[in-house]
C-alpha cells in the first residue's frame, strides 16, 4: 500500500497543522505540493478530491480522501495521546476545534492572508473588524489559560495545536501580544513539544 499523501500548501495554517501532527506521530508520509494561486486546486484531478477545492487534503493508503484540517486532526490523533480517551475531555477538544475555525482562524489567520497579500489596507475598516475580533479571541485564550497550562485535560492534545497555529501568527497581522502573558506562556509551551517543527512559510507578494 501506498503511504499517506498529503496535499498542501507551504503557507497555510491548516495545512501547517496537519504537517505538524504528522511529524509529532513520527508517521511518514508524502507531500504534494499544491499553490492555491496558481490553479492547482481548479483541475478536475483536484475536485475529485476535494470538491471544496481547499486544501489540506490527505490522501489514506486505500484512496480515500480526508479534507478539512481539523477533521484530519481528529483522524490522526485517536488512540494517541494527542486526543483524550474522556468523552467529556473530547467534547471539549470539539469545542476548541470549532471555536478554532469559527473564531481564530477568520480573525487572526484571515487578517494575517489579507494584509499580507493586499486584500485588506491595514488600515481599513474591515482589517480593524478582524483586529477588533483577534483582541477578543487573545482575551478568551489568556483568560482560559491563566489557570490551566493547556487548553483541556491538562495536557498537549490536538487542540493545543490546532489552535495555535493562526493564534501564533497574530504579530504578522500587526496584533500586539506582549499584554497576554499566559497566551504566550502557552505558546512556549507548544513550541516545547516533541517532535515540534515550524515550517509554516510566508505568503508571497500578490
Amino acid at each position: 500500500m501506498s503511504p499517506l499523501t498529503l496535499y498542501d500548501y507551504p503557507a497555510s495554517g491548516n495545512c501547517f497543522k496537519v504537517r505538524l501532527l504528522l511529524a509529532q506521530l513520527g508517521l511518514e508520509y508524502e507531500r504534494v505540493p499544491t499553490d492555491i494561486f496558481d490553479g492547482d486546486t481548479l483541475t478536475d484531478e483536484y475536485e475529485r478530491l476535494n470538491p471544496f477545492r481547499s486544501t489540506p487534503v490527505l490522501v489514506l493508503p486505500d484512496g480515500t480522501s480526508l479534507i478539512e484540517s481539523n477533521a484530519i486532526l481528529w483522524y490522526l490523533a485517536r488512540g494517541t495521546e494527542y486526543l483524550p480517551e474522556d468523552l467529556v475531555a473530547q467534547a471539549e477538544v470539539v469545542r476548541w476545534l470549532i471555536y478554532e475555525q469559527t473564531d481564530v482562524m477568520p480573525a487572526i489567520g484571515g487578517l494575517r492572508f489579507r494584509l499580507i497579500t493586499g486584500r485588506f489596507a491595514p488600515d481599513s475598516p474591515e482589517a480593524e473588524a478582524r483586529r477588533t475580533n483577534a483582541y477578543e479571541v487573545l482575551r478568551i485564550l489568556d483568560a482560559h489559560l491563566a489557570t490551566r497550562d493547556f487548553l483541556v485535560a491538562g495536557r498537549y492534545t490536538i487542540a493545543d495545536l490546532s489552535v495555535s497555529v493562526y493564534a501564533r501568527t497574530a504579530p504578522e497581522a500587526g496584533i500586539d501580544t506582549s499584554g497576554y502573558a499566559s497566551f504566550n506562556r502557552w505558546l512556549a509551551r507548544i513550541a516545547a513539544q516533541p517532535g515540534y517543527v515550524d515550517d509554516l512559510e510566508p505568503y508571497p507578494p500578490n
